[in-house]
C-alpha cells in the first residue's frame, strides 16, 4: 500500500481517534481551528500553506475572522489516504498544545 491509496473505512475510524480535535464529515478529516484574532487565524493559514504546497496536497477550508476550518480527503482516490493523516499531523505541529 502506498500513500496515495485510499484507507478503507475501519483503518480511517480508527486512525481519526489517534488525532487529537480531527473527526470525520462526508468522508474527510475536519478540524476547527480557534485563534485570538484574524492576524493569527491568517497566519496559520499561510503556515499550512506553505507545508501543503511542499507536500502538493491541498486542504479545502474556511476562514471566517478567527476561526478556520480544515477539510481533508485525496481527491484522486475519492477517499481518505495516508497523505490525509500526514496532512493533519503536520497541521497539528505548526498549531502547537
Amino acid at each position: 500500500m502506498t500513500k496515495r491509496d485510499r484507507l478503507d473505512e475501519a483503518t480511517v475510524a480508527a486512525r481519526v481517534k489517534q488525532l487529537d480535535g480531527w473527526d470525520l464529515d462526508d468522508n474527510r478529516l475536519h478540524r476547527r481551528f480557534e485563534f485570538a484574532d484574524f492576524v493569527q487565524a491568517f497566519g496559520f493559514m499561510t503556515s499550512v500553506a506553505l507545508i501543503a504546497e511542499k507536500a502538493n496536497h491541498h486542504p479545502d477550508w474556511s476562514n471566517s475572522y478567527k476561526t478556520v476550518e480544515i477539510h481533508l480527503s485525496s481527491h484522486d482516490v475519492d477517499g481518505i489516504s495516508e497523505r490525509d493523516f500526514d496532512l493533519a499531523g503536520r497541521i497539528d505541529a505548526i498549531r502547537g498544545p
